[in-house]
This record gives C-alpha cells, sequence and structure tokens, in this order.
C-alpha cells in the first residue's frame, strides 16, 4: 500500500435541483470514500497538496460548493447561507447510496461538518477539522444586525453587477497578478506559490484579452449567510456527538479557533477515547496547504486507526488470508510506522 495520486481521479457531477455540484473523486472508486469540503472563497484545489500523502487503500471525494469551482450557482435572487450548504451532504450520501459519511473540513467546510455532525450524528463515522470547530460569534446584537445589513446590501450590488457583466466580460488580469490578489484576499494565509491550486478552477480565460483571466467564482458567495452558534448552542450541539471519531487540528499562527472553543473540545473529549486535537506550529489558517505534511502526520494515523484496509485487500503471495483483528492493527501499526520513517 502507498499514497494517492492526483493523477488517479476521476471528475463528477452530481444533479442539484438548481444544477450540478461538480466534484473530483481520488483513490478508491469502490469503497465510500471521505468526503472533504473546501473552506470560504476555495474550492476542492484546496486539498491538492494534503490528497498525495493519504493512504491508497482510501478514496476522497473532494467537492466545490455551490457557486464555487465548478459547481453550478444559484439562480439570480437566491442568497447563499450556511443552512442550505449543510443540506449538501445528504444530497451528496443520496445520490451514491450511502447510509454513512466520513467527514473532512477546512474553514467553512469544517464548520459545515460540524453542524451536520451534531444533526445527525448516527450518519457520520468520523470528522476531521482543519483550524475550525465553531463559526465566530458577533461582539453585540448591534454589531451582527450591521454586519447582516451590510452584507445584504452588498449580496444586492452584486447582483447587479452581475446583470451588467452578462453584457460586458469582468476586469481580467494576468496570472501573476490573481496570484497575488488572491494572497492578498486570504490576507496571506494563501501564499501566491500556493496559490495555483485554487486558480485553476475559478477562473475563466478572457475572450477579449490574451493571456488574461477573470474570476468565475459567483461574487454572491462573499456574502453568504453564516449561523450564529453561541456557546450554550454549541454545548448542546456537542454533546449530541459523543463518541464519535473527532479530530481537530489548528494552525499555530491562525487565529480561527478562539478561546470559547476549548470548553466545546472537553465536552467532544469527554469519555471520548476517540477525540484528538493538535496544533501545528506555525501553520496558518491554510495549514493543510501551507504544511500538509504535518497535517498528514496526524491524519493518517487517525483514518488508519478508523478507517482502515478491507480484510480483503491484505494477502501473502497474491492469495488473500484471513487475519485476526489483533494480527490486523499490529500489522497496521508497523506499516505506519516504516512509512513515518520514510515517507513522512
Amino acid at each position: 500500500m502507498g499514497t494517492l495520486t492526483l493523477s488517479d481521479s476521476e471528475a463528477v457531477k452530481i444533479a442539484v435541483p438548481w444544477g450540478h455540484i461538480a466534484g473530483r473523486w481520488y483513490g478508491n472508486r469502490t469503497e465510500r470514500p471521505i468526503l472533504a469540503i473546501h473552506g470560504w472563497l476555495d474550492n476542492l484545489g484546496t486539498f491538492d497538496r494534503l490528497i498525495p500523502l493519504l493512504p491508497d487503500y482510501l478514496g476522497v471525494l473532494c467537492i466545490d460548493l455551490p457557486g464555487y469551482g465548478r459547481s453550478s450557482h444559484l439562480p439570480p435572487g437566491m442568497h447563499y447561507s450556511i443552512d442550505d450548504y449543510v443540506l449538501l451532504v445528504p444530497l451528496v450520501m443520496k445520490e451514491y447510496g450511502w447510509t454513512k459519511v466520513s467527514l473532512m473540513g477546512h474553514s467553512l467546510g469544517g464548520i459545515i461538518s460540524f453542524i451536520y455532525t451534531a444533526l445527525a450524528p448516527h450518519t457520520v463515522d468520523l470528522v476531521i477539522s482543519l483550524d475550525i470547530l465553531l463559526p465566530k460569534v458577533m461582539k453585540s446584537p448591534r454589531h451582527k444586525l450591521e454586519y447582516v445589513s451590510e452584507g445584504f446590501e452588498k449580496h444586492l450590488v452584486e447582483e447587479e453587477r452581475q446583470d451588467e457583466a452578462n453584457l460586458h466580460e469582468p476586469p481580467s488580469y494576468s496570472l501573476p497578478r490573481l496570484r497575488n490578489v488572491l494572497a492578498k484576499g486570504s490576507y496571506n494565509s494563501v501564499a501566491p506559490e500556493f496559490a495555483q491550486h485554487l486558480l485553476y478552477r475559478q477562473v475563466t480565460k478572457s475572450q477579449l484579452y490574451p493571456d488574461q483571466f477573470y474570476f468565475s467564482r459567483d461574487g454572491r458567495v462573499k456574502f453568504y449567510h453564516t449561523t450564529e452558534i453561541d456557546n450554550g448552542l454549541a454545548a448542546e450541539m456537542a454533546g449530541r456527538i459523543r463518541k464519535k471519531p473527532y479530530m481537530v487540528i489548528k494552525g499555530g499562527a491562525s487565529p480561527f479557533v478562539e478561546a470559547r472553543n476549548f470548553p466545546i473540545f472537553d465536552i467532544l473529549r469527554k469519555n471520548n477515547p476517540h477525540f484528538e486535537f493538535h496544533e501545528v506550529e506555525g501553520g496558518t489558517h491554510h495549514l493543510h496547504l501551507h504544511a500538509a505534511e504535518e497535517c498528514a502526520r496526524h491524519i493518517v494515523p487517525f483514518l488508519r486507526h478508523h478507517r482502515p484496509p478491507p480484510l480483503s485487500s491484505w494477502s501473502l503471495n497474491g492469495k488473500e488470508v484471513q487475519i485476526s483483528a489483533r494480527q490486523r492493527r499490529m500489522e497496521q501499526e508497523r506499516f505506519f510506522e516504516r512509512r513515518k520513517i520514510s515517507k513522512l
């Protein structure tokens, strides 16, 4: 057994009432995969550096959220909402006939994973959350009202801009300029050298200017409606998750895992040997891009323990052999220790 490769993948389209959800399925396509969900203003390319470090007996299905990457935009007049994003999880499960789902999410994708797991814990077998657990809370009701009001106004302005763009091509830039624009927009969480992992799914070539491109994601996603989860609600939600295998990896230099998360970690950790919290020293919010190897050091053993290879994948001289659960665990542990030394 080795690791996944980006070339061993298949583009998928999942039909939804407003169009389709675009995705890419890496690795094993005969077993239920890990469902990977990207963060705000990103797309499935955000996992490009992490995917090749994961064990190849698994499959990973990365999707573009609506309005992102190559997924359909919502119709004019509609507003993006985190609640609607959560509903994508059962839509994907229905498409493939899954009764269980394994979730890996970064940022917005991690919040989606937390909310869905709290709502339907019996359908989730593990969660990996990258630099997030809970969304930030507003400082005061007044601040929240101002935030929502400003978001709606900007949403309406963006819809007017899109109406004009149907007649005129949006502003376009060179790829080096777009890399810098993306890096600046992420507060340098995505450095320019990693920007290509995101740009290839969210830019379109200009028809007017050679060698220039423009952003093709739906501008309205910048003003999506988030869900306020106060400390009391967060505690109730975490209590429903109970003994679910749950891992949170924090970027050491990132502010997205705030102090209010730690009492919720205590609830997830209580009587739960399957909860893990790790911090990547110096890691930014996009730690899975900047520090993919360090993330994999935590993720790979977690996956091997909670989603181990099927018995049929273990063989001797080309013949399948039956081994006890204890032997299987011992072999997996030895295998990973060898890989950790030589690969990671």
